[in-house]
């Protein structure tokens, strides 16, 4: 237990450090931009000194560390900035980033229900012809960019011209789960399949693997022989055992997922963080994207905390020690 509490002490301590190592980076590359902040605030016809004004108000003239430290207060303060629309970038996100944080979710609960299944299965038939099978579709499950099986998607199963028009092909608006589940999850089928699919070819492959070689363990032979049912030793031990492994993989499936989901928002015109994204890069509006990249990184980073935490949690190799 001594060793649960060491490993849960140094990842909250990195949390933090992590947190402000990704906000400079951010910081120092979006000031690069050659986009002025006041131009963007006051529009182009704003006069040299109003321009002026606006860049000695906001402090805009302060050397790169000064600014920094005032973001970080902000941001404290839930402060990112505002749009050059005039509207708070924490306004545009908070609205944005549930949706985003739903479509990652549900893409990998079923990546991992899908992958679990298969890649026991590929491991207990292993060379034999179910095997083959999943080692098939999981490489070109793999294989397949996100973007692409979108569209294929669309054209098949959505409401257009061609398409069977079981799905529709453009979210026209968000409809909560609370509201109608029915429509919720229709809306959300195609631009969920499309992010899953490729995850799930990935963790089939890490699964079988993990599962093969648990099964190529001496205690899996010893307690068969020893008379415990196989299915019995499979579902009690190796199981268990197996997808510890795959477990430290979904931290960085998340990651890959949240930004597949950007640019599945896109083609589907969900109204979340991959369109702020494309608003912001269209308008050059720099805290714009400044704050929705940081709010993708940051959540990258507690997800893949939690993730170690899980597994120290359920290792009890590393648990015990």
């Amino acid at each position: 237990m001594s060793n649960l509490l060491r490993v849960i002490g140094k990842r909250l301590i990195a949390l933090p450090i992590m947190v402000l190592g990704v906000v400079l980076l951010v910081f120092i590359v979006m000031s690069f931009s050659p986009r002025d902040p006041a131009i963007l605030a006051l529009g182009e016809s704003a006069t040299p000194e109003a321009l002026a004004q606006y860049r000695e108000t906001n402090g805009l003239n302060s050397p790169l560390l000064v600014r920094y430290g005032r973001f970080l207060v902000g941001m404290v303060h839930g402060d990112l900035g505002t749009t050059s629309g005039g509207t708070p970038v924490v306004d545009m996100v908070s609205r944005a980033f549930p949706i985003t944080l739903q479509l990652t979710v549900w893409g990998l609960l079923i990546a991992i229900i899908v992958s679990t299944i298969l890649g026991v299965i590929a491991a207990l038939y292993r060379d034999r012809w179910p095997d083959q099978l999943i080692r098939i579709v999981s490489i070109a499950s793999l294989a397949t960019p996100s973007f692409w099986l979108a569209i294929l998607l669309i054209q098949w199963l959505g409401d257009i011209p061609g398409g069977s028009g079981t799905f529709p092909a453009v979210v026209s608006s968000w409809i909560p789960l609370s509201e109608n589940p029915a429509a919720y999850f229709n809306s959300l089928a195609l631009p969920v399949i499309a992010l899953a699919v490729p995850v799930t070819g990935s963790l089939t492959r890490v699964v079988r693997t993990s599962v093969v070689e648990e099964l190529d363990k001496d205690y899996v032979r010893t307690a068969i022989g020893s008379g415990i049912p196989y299915h019995t030793v499979i579902a009690r031990n190796v199981l268990r055992n197996a997808l510890i492994n795959p477990l430290t993989v979904v931290g960085l499936k998340f990651g890959y997922l949240m930004g597949g989901a950007v640019i599945i928002e896109i083609i589907f015109n969900i109204k979340a963080m991959g369109q702020l994204i494309l608003d912001g890069v269209s308008r050059n509006d720099i805290f714009l994207v400044q704050g929705v990249t940081l709010t993708v990184a940051i959540a990258f980073i507690i997800i893949n905390i939690v993730v170690d935490l899980l597994y120290v949690l359920v290792n009890p190799r590393i648990r015990s020690v």
